[in-house]
């Protein structure tokens, strides 16, 4: 049955309304943990971090590509 926005999917949180959404992906033990511990030491979330991380990726990717 669907909740009061129409969303039939239970037990889920509702999105937040910064614009983000939940992306779930696999990384090797070590560079989770390196990146959690850097969080702490940042005072930040990891997923500040990886989203940084992501978009300076792809700047870098959009750049290189312009070139070829």
């Amino acid at each position: 049955m669907p909740n009061e926005t129409g969303d039939d999917r239970r037990g889920r949180k509702p999105a937040e309304d910064d614009g983000r959404r939940q992306f779930l992906t696999r990384m090797s033990v070590d560079v989770i943990k390196a990146v959690k511990q850097a969080a702490l030491e940042d005072d930040t979330t990891a997923w500040r971090i990886m989203e940084e991380a992501a978009k300076e990726w792809l700047d870098r990717r959009r750049k290189s590509r312009k070139r070829s």
